[in-house]
């Protein structure tokens, strides 16, 4: 019975959601300036946390030019909302037009000749809209992202048809390494995205960074992906152009990565990320709880031997070291 349900409740969905897709895009914005005015002004959604982050990722500013960038994130934020809902049947000229992409002109070169290409991005702009890529590089290479399944399966099967529509391919996170390999094998060379800003879980710290005044724990598992697999190493640095059209520029950072260090490759994606942030700020996903994981708790309560994580303190051991007051209100 659940199953059942949870089908009907898919259909209807897609079948609001499509609907909702064919209106032309001025009133798509104007539903996005009414859901900004919801959920900044009357629910006021996680304004608490989007303030704290932009606060102290630029003590610089003053709380009016904080307020500003806030009201301003919350603004795209309701358009990107309503522009993901458009992928759904927006035309592949209106898509071209509203999304543009620069650099693909070395991405075709090394696909060519037979080399894949890992591209490292953040949650900025309107990420979603970057799986139009094959829009506009050569159909020699796999354009492919990576993406964590939903639990759902059949809310699942809706979030990829809009994800997949212009020919990407959508790679869950787990089975990353061995899509790869069967790709390289068939010889079908990869331009394949990742989105490394995201918050790792304890065990999977490796490497601490500072990024916008933080010390930040980071995403490596990308790093490796790319140099196991040889793939040349890009930045997209994504900038809004206007509300509704965007610019990805690929930035060739090295060409063969499995020469450098470890963790040289993600330091350099984390500063390339931050300078792209620190350019335009409202555009960065900011309601995301990016720094409640702290370097003290960590070296407070895990150790790493033979690059892995073990724990040493548990989180209740380490919540009545600290004061539990002190702590859950960390």
């Amino acid at each position: 019975m659940k199953r059942v349900i949870s089908k009907i409740s898919a259909y209807l969905c897609f079948a609001v959601l499509w609907i909702t897709s064919i209106f032309p895009m001025w009133a798509h914005y104007l539903f996005s300036d009414a859901l900004y005015f919801l959920l900044y002004y009357v629910v006021g959604y996680r304004r608490r946390i989007v303030r704290q982050n932009i606060s102290s990722a630029f003590p610089e500013k003053s709380e009016a030019e904080v307020r500003q960038v806030e009201r301003e994130f919350y603004h795209w934020f309701c358009d990107y909302l309503v522009e993901t809902i458009k992928m759904m049947t927006i035309s592949e000229q209106e898509m071209r037009r509203r999304m543009t992409f620069k650099g693909t002109e070395v991405i075709d070169q090394l696909v060519s000749e037979g080399v894949s290409c890992g591209v490292m991005l953040g949650h900025y702009c309107n990420w979603e809209w970057i799986s139009t890529l094959p829009l506009a590089v050569s159909p020699k290479g796999v354009c492919a992202e990576l993406y964590h399944p939903i639990e759902n399966p059949d809310f699942d099967r809706l979030f990829l048809y809009i994800r997949q529509r212009f020919g990407s391919v959508c790679i869950p996170m787990e089975e990353t390494l061995r899509h790869i390999v069967k790709y390289n094998r068939e010889g079908k060379p990869l331009v394949i995205g990742y989105i490394a800003d995201q918050k790792p879980n304890w065990r999977n710290i490796h490497l601490w960074l500072d990024f916008l005044n933080h010390m930040t724990p980071v995403f490596t598992g990308s790093e490796r992906i790319i140099k196991r697999t040889k793939q040349a190493f890009f930045y997209g640095d994504v900038r809004r152009v206007k509300r509704g059209y965007y610019e990805c520029e690929f930035k060739l950072l090295e060409r063969h990565p499995e020469d450098i260090p470890d963790y040289q490759l993600t330091e350099r994606y984390m500063q390339e990320l931050e300078r792209t942030i620190r350019r335009d700020p409202a555009f960065w996903l900011w309601s995301h709880d990016r720094w409640s994981r702290t370097k003290e708790e960590f070296d407070a309560r895990f150790y790493v031997k033979d690059g892995k994580v073990y724990e040493k303190m548990s989180e209740a051991d380490y919540a009545k070291q600290m004061g539990w007051r002190s702590y859950w209100h960390h």
